[in-house]
């Protein structure tokens, strides 16, 4: 509870920087929900796929500061949400291998949707770095939606990680549009919280992830009948 109201707290003077027009404070700010979710993160069961979630989440640390840096550095910052993407896609790769495929059609009708729109402002010389960074995402997604019914895995996490994945796509789709296609008032907001509610959704995929782990982690008088006596089994 500690770490959600520490992002909360720094989720709300992020926007009212924002608002207030005060960049600074804006700046300083941006990157305590994405702090607090790593912090909350130590707490999930140790292993691959919370080392990855945990090393894409520094990765996008560094993205929202350079994004919000004073000089351009939109690339830069691209660069570093392409390392976080590609982080996440190996943690999902390693709760699942399958081919997946209609999976993997609709994350590249997604990719191909996202690139596409974004090209139609003209990208100029960002053309193949946001092409590579669309594919980047769109493998993401695809990973994400490959772990839906994979045996050993708890559903919630694989949609928690599919509702992240999405919901980040979404946030980049939005700084595309903002950026290269048509600008609009509400866009830092749209794109702020979007991005915010997909990190929580990715780092809470590592809780109780397995059907192992909840199992280990249901507190034992969870684990007794009603009359007072443990459960067999």
């Amino acid at each position: 509870m500690r770490w959600l109201l520490l992002g909360l707290v720094g989720a709300a003077v992020f926007i009212y920087g924002r608002i207030s027009g005060d960049v600074q404070l804006s700046l300083l700010s941006k990157g305590i929900p994405v702090i607090a979710l790593l912090l909350w993160l130590r707490q999930a069961p140790a292993g691959t796929y919370r080392r990855w979630i945990g090393i894409g989440l520094l990765c996008s640390l560094l993205g929202d500061i350079l994004l919000d840096w004073p000089q351009d550095l939109f690339v830069f910052g691209l660069g570093a949400f392409l390392l976080a993407h590609l982080a996440y896609l190996y943690a999902y790769c390693s709760d699942s291998r399958r081919l997946a495929l209609p999976a993997l059609l609709l994350a590249l009708l997604a990719g191909a949707t996202m690139f596409a729109v974004l090209a139609s402002g003209g990208l100029g010389s960002l053309l193949i770095p946001v092409a590579c960074y669309a594919m980047a995402i769109c493998l993401m997604l695809w990973r994400a939606l490959a772990r839906l019914g994979q045996p050993g895995l708890q559903t919630r996490s694989a949609w928690l990680a599919v509702g992240g994945a999405t919901l980040f796509m979404l946030s980049d789709s939005l700084i595309g549009i903002d950026r290269f296609v048509v600008s609009f008032d509400a866009a830092p907001y749209a794109i702020i919280l979007t991005y915010w509610l997909g990190q929580w959704g990715i780092a809470a995929s590592a809780f109780e992830r397995t059907k192992t782990q909840q199992a280990i982690d249901t507190p034992a008088r969870q684990r007794e009948s009603p009359d007072g006596r443990r459960a067999l089994g």
